[in-house]
Formats: structure tokens, sequence, C-alpha cells
């Protein structure tokens, strides 16, 4: 197509001009960057977020960051807090304003209320002449960016700058509170993301399921048993019952002869098999199976086997 190289030099210009403007965000991270955060981390309230236009949406993502994250947080609009909603924000919260020119008018009410009331403002902005970042209790200053935007006027770089801060901000405060992943799953329940974070001893076969064999055990005896539970594997036991070993479908294969039946199941077991505790969660365990390229995974305690998993119960799980 005609078009194609235009199309593809546009964009590349495109995403030049907003990876510069990322690299810039560097010299943000300073003491007033940490001023914030620390401020955030000690608010008693919830983190308010507010802007208008592109700035609004933006503010909306990182609200919702930050709630699903570990720090309460909810969005209100600039111009809709001048007709009541300013009513929400409470005396113990804080409040992040978004504007690139720092100089919004609809921000004014909210700034006004801010000192009122003696309520936190953190602005996140371009322009320190501002109005916006001369009131705030704590300014994070962006380097103003040339926008993606031919004409550098549609936002498109100052809003990922302001993204990425929010980001930046939710991530640390994840980090101080020491955020850990089964209170991230409670927060997402739901989705792809929710089953990643459901642990194995949720979702395992049962301990009747299991494909077992002792060591001394013919392997006439075991491989009925491999059939039987179409794991395709059979786990190894001593006689304290721990897994000491595991037996596979490409070992009955590599080790297949006249006499492999009479075998012990100690003289076909891989040893030392990669074994899983019940909170393991499905995302690290899809990982270690792909990586050590394993089907099936016993979940055990002490190497007593509590359950197995399959490769294809995980991936049913997340798709």
């Amino acid at each position: 197509m005609k078009n194609n190289k235009k199309i593809i030099n546009g964009a590349n210009r495109a995403l030049a001009r907003e990876l510069s403007s990322i690299k810039n965000l560097k010299s943000t991270f300073n003491s007033s960057f940490c001023n914030a955060v620390n401020l955030i981390f000690n608010t008693k309230g919830k983190v308010v977020i507010t802007g208008v236009g592109k700035s609004a949406h933006i503010g909306n993502k990182i609200s919702a960051t930050l709630t699903s994250t570990g720090t309460p947080s909810y969005f209100v609009h600039a111009t809709e807090a001048s007709h009541g909603d300013l009513g929400s924000i409470k005396k113990d919260d804080c409040v992040i304003a978004i504007s690139n020119s720092g100089e919004t008018s609809e921000l004014n009410n909210i700034i006004q209320f801010t000192k009122r009331f003696n309520i936190k403002l953190i602005s996140i902005t371009s322009n320190s002449k501002s109005i916006l970042h001369k009131n705030a209790t704590v300014g994070i200053l962006y380097k103003k960016p040339i926008e993606a935007c031919p004409l550098n006027l549609a936002p498109t770089s100052s809003t990922s700058m302001s993204m990425i801060i929010g980001d930046c901000i939710a991530i640390v405060l994840l980090e101080l509170r020491g955020f850990k992943s089964n209170e991230f799953k409670n927060l997402h329940p739901g989705g792809n993301l929710g089953k990643d974070l459901k642990n194995l001893g949720e979702i395992m076969h049962p301990k009747k399921e299991l494909p077992l064999a002792k060591l001394e055990e013919k392997m006439s005896k075991a491989l009925i048993t491999m059939t039987k539970k179409s794991f395709g594997c059979i786990g190894v036991i001593n006689k304290n019952e721990q897994i000491v070993g595991i037996i596979t479908d490409g070992d009955l294969r590599r080790k297949l002869n006249s006499k492999f039946f009479e075998k012990k199941a100690s003289e076909i077991m891989t040893k030392n098999p990669t074994l899983a505790n019940k909170k393991m969660l499905v995302g690290e365990a899809i990982n270690i199976m792909n990586t050590k390229k394993i089907t099936s995974l016993f979940i055990c305690d002490k190497k007593k086997p509590l359950g197995i998993v399959h490769i294809h119960d995980l991936l049913r799980l997340t798709s």
C-alpha cells in the first residue's frame, strides 16, 4: 500500500517523541517526589485524584491503579467538583491534581477548597510558575515535553508522562506497604489476572486421584496405575510416603525394553523431581512447567503429596 511508509514513519516519529519525553522523567524523581509519596503514605483518608479533559482520563486510571495496589483512591472530575462533588473530599484525604499547564481554570475551586479546609494538595504539572504548582502542598514537576502530535497541541507526550508518574507513585507505595500477591488477588477476583493469582491448593486434583507407586513396585503394576490416573506420569514414594522420584511418558519411551515390566519403579524413575507447594500461584506454576518442559506438578508438604495439577488444568483456567 502506498500509504504504509507514511503511516509507519508517522508512528515512529510519535514514538520517538514520547520516548524522549519519558526519559526526561528521571529528573522528576527527586526530593519533591519523595515528599509527595510520603504524604500519601501517611494519609489517613483516601487519595482523591482530579483533572479535566485528557488529564481526567489519566486521573481515573491512576486512581484505579492506586486502589488496586493497596492505596484507597477515587476520582473527582474538577468540573463536577464545582457542582457539589467537593463534598466527597474529607479532611483526612489528600488531593492529587493533574494539569500539564497548571493553569486549568476548572481546578481553581478545588485549590481553594483544599486551602480552606487544610487538605493536602499534590500537583503534577510541567509549569513551575502555575497557580496549581504554587498552591500545592507538594509539587511534582516534569519537564514540559514536545507533544507527539505534529502540531504540538494534542496532549500525548504530556499525558504519557503524567500516567507514568502515577504508576511510579502506586508501585513505590505498594513496596512501602509490603503489599502481597494474596492481597492483590483479593482485589482482583475476576478475569485472567484473578485466575493467575489463584494458588495451586485451590485447584489441584485431590490425594485420591494421585498416581503413586512405591520404590520396589514393579513397572507392570505402576504402568496400570499411571494409565488409569491419566496424568502422563506417576510419582514414586519411599516408606515415609515422600515423593523421591517421578516416571513420565517420556521415561517409558526412552527405557522400554523386553525386561522393562519386571524392573522396579526405583530403576526407571527420575530422582528429585520438581515439586510445588499449595500456596504457589497458578501463574508461577505455568512459568515453572514451561521452563522445565514438564506437564504435571505434584503439590507436596515436606515432599508428602497432597495433590497434582496438569498443565491443561492451568491453561483452561487462564484461557
